[in-house]
């Protein structure tokens, strides 16, 4: 009798909580938060402000460690950073003295990538994020947008089984952000990443995910996981229709719901 393998899920939050001391007292940030992404999934994550958002993709990333529960990726246990897992901070965090493809590669120079083979898969990178000529700039030659497609093209040089993405659009300004928007969907697709992205802005979750988490405020728990069942591929001109904005306006009042109660 043949039996049917159950695909394990590529990340599962287990029972995550965390905990800070802070002034002699113990706060908590995230308490008791589940959920899984699938392989090649784009989940968004939005939540009032200080709900732990940034302090769960620190834990999953293995920059801090949970005060209870278990991350696990592709059925193993997670601890310290590694290559499986790219991260893409809100601010670019590139090297100033290092040049475009210097940033790019120096991933895979920590990891002893033969030199040619490094430079080879950094150019194809840089042109993949659209930065094809810039090879020999530095970050101060750059605009905003171009010094987070360097942080995207370094994040993914290392071949990550996920990106970890914490608001990296948040200090751009809108025209440039729409347009970012539509090069990660365009990069994600093309890389076959899975992606876990976080964000303050509600209509960008709608746009770019598989799913929205709904967060608590503080201390984080999961309110609901909303599927975004809109077409693929997206384009901008999708925020106008009635779909689009039945689901922003259905999580607008969830994250409105719990910053009230933080606020009573």
């Amino acid at each position: 009798m043949s039996t049917v393998s159950i695909p394990v899920a590529e990340l599962s939050i287990q029972h995550i909580s965390k905990e800070f001391v802070a002034r002699g007292e113990t706060v908590r940030v995230l308490d008791d938060v589940n959920f899984s992404v699938d392989q090649g999934e784009f989940l968004a994550i939005v939540g009032p402000s200080g709900c732990g958002k940034s302090t769960l993709l620190r834990i999953i990333q293995g920059l801090e460690d949970p005060t209870a529960g278990a991350v696990t990726l592709a059925g193993k246990p997670l601890s310290s950073s590694s290559a499986d897992r790219g991260f893409v901070f809100q601010q670019d965090s590139l090297y100033p003295w290092r040049s475009v493809l210097q940033n790019v590669i120096l991933g895979l120079e920590i990891m002893g990538e033969p030199r040619v083979k490094a430079i080879e898969r950094a150019m194809s990178l840089i042109d993949l994020v659209g930065l094809k000529g810039f090879e020999k700039h530095y970050p101060h030659e750059l605009s905003g947008g171009m010094r987070q497609r360097v942080n995207l093209a370094r994040a993914l040089a290392i071949d990550p089984e996920m990106l970890l993405m914490d608001e990296p659009f948040a200090a751009l300004d809108a025209l440039t952000r729409e347009t970012m928007q539509q090069e990660l969907l365009r990069i994600a697709a093309a890389a076959h990443k899975t992606v876990l992205f976080i964000t303050h802005q509600i209509d960008e979750a709608v746009l770019l995910a598989d799913r929205v988490l709904v967060m608590s405020a503080r201390p984080g728990r999961v309110l609901e996981t909303i599927p975004i069942d809109l077409p693929r591929p997206r384009s901008l001109s999708i925020k106008r229709s009635q779909e689009f904005q039945a689901l922003v306006d259905r999580i607008w009042n969830l994250v409105s719901e719990a910053t009230e109660v933080e606020l009573t």
